[in-house]
């Protein structure tokens, strides 16, 4: 009977151990994902811009951070053209293609790279918008290895987007920001520095409480007995990486700080961060001069951008509308 409780005990330690372990590496995926390539349709757009209705120019900041500037060039292709016609059938003040008096600096989510957001740009460009689009820490070809998601890079938005202003040429007195998942995370926090240029926040599919994602996470892989054991050892590993602990990658606490109008669009059907995150997001956006939330139909994580619900011309639209040009 001993020698059996002895077994016992070692089996749980091992499975406690292994457990811990396991969550320690999902930890070192969550702060240093693997990184992705540059893909086939990417290097479609990087070669032939114009027949996107871009014209790109891409720099390195001052901080080794790699950034693409969009700006819209030629004639809109038909993904841009769609997004007028949306625009003008709801009566927006859309500018005419080429005039881009304002500026939306784009914050992509994780495990994806400036060039995702390509296509992203390629909307609001054909809307009137100048894109800016940094690669992230830990991600593309940024040079740092490791992601905070939001307690180590918030103030880079700013910091990039003032480097291509003076670089190229143009005016931040239109500017604002969006953060799509990770992104999100940073766009908020980016949104409560001194200082900060914004005049919008947009924000897709977030979340609310980077802890809690990782707890739902580790729940749902290993269940209610190890779940704990596996979100602990995840935010060690963070912790470890970062100095910081998930917890501190609470948007929902730093929201009642933001005062720029703010808009958040978060699909449906969203297993990953689920719409609950975004609407508490919401609701704790307590001195926003105006928000608003916007549920996508059977959207989930990864298909925001690609369902019948006219995302681009609702986001277009609120941002025209909240940064009106005075001529």
């Amino acid at each position: 009977m001993r020698r059996l409780v002895r077994w016992l005990s070692i089996l749980v330690l091992l499975v406690l151990a292994g457990t811990t372990g396991t969550g320690m590496w999902l930890g070192g995926e969550v702060i240093r994902p693997a990184r992705r390539s540059l893909q086939r349709h990417h290097r479609e757009m990087l070669a032939q811009p114009e027949a996107f209705g871009m014209r790109l120019k891409p720099f390195i900041a001052s901080d080794g951070t790699p950034v693409v500037v969009c700006e819209p060039s030629g004639i809109p292709a038909k993904r841009g053209r769609l997004v007028c016609e949306q625009l003008a059938a709801r009566h927006a003040p859309l500018p005419r293609f080429g005039e881009c008096d304002r500026v939306l600096v784009l914050v992509h989510g994780r495990r994806m790279r400036k060039e995702d957001m390509l296509f992203v740009s390629e909307r609001f460009c054909a809307a009137g918008f100048r894109c800016i689009i940094p690669d992230l820490p830990g991600h593309g070809d940024h040079p740092a290895s490791v992601a905070g998601y939001g307690t180590t890079e918030s103030a880079l938005p700013a910091k990039v987007a003032r480097e291509a202003a003076a670089r190229f040429g143009f005016s931040l007195e239109n500017a604002s920001l969006l953060g799509i998942s990770m992104g999100g995370a940073i766009a908020v926090r980016a949104a409560t520095l001194p200082d900060a240029p914004w005049k919008a926040l947009v924000l897709l599919c977030t979340f609310d409480d980077l802890g809690s994602v990782v707890e739902t996470q580790a729940e749902k892989l290993a269940g209610p007995v190890l779940g704990p054991l596996l979100a602990f050892g995840a935010e060690t590993r963070f912790a470890i990486e970062t100095g910081k602990t998930p917890s501190a990658a609470n948007s929902k606490l730093l929201a009642p700080q933001v005062s720029c109008p703010v808009l958040i669009a978060h699909g449906t059907a969203d297993s990953f961060i689920p719409p609950e995150c975004g609407q508490r997001l919401h609701e704790a956006l307590t001195a926003a001069k105006s928000r608003r939330w916007v549920p996508v139909p059977g959207a989930g994580h990864a298909t925001i951008f690609t369902t019948d619900f006219p995302l681009f011309a609702t986001l277009s639209e609120w941002l025209l509308r909240e940064m009106p040009i005075r001529r």
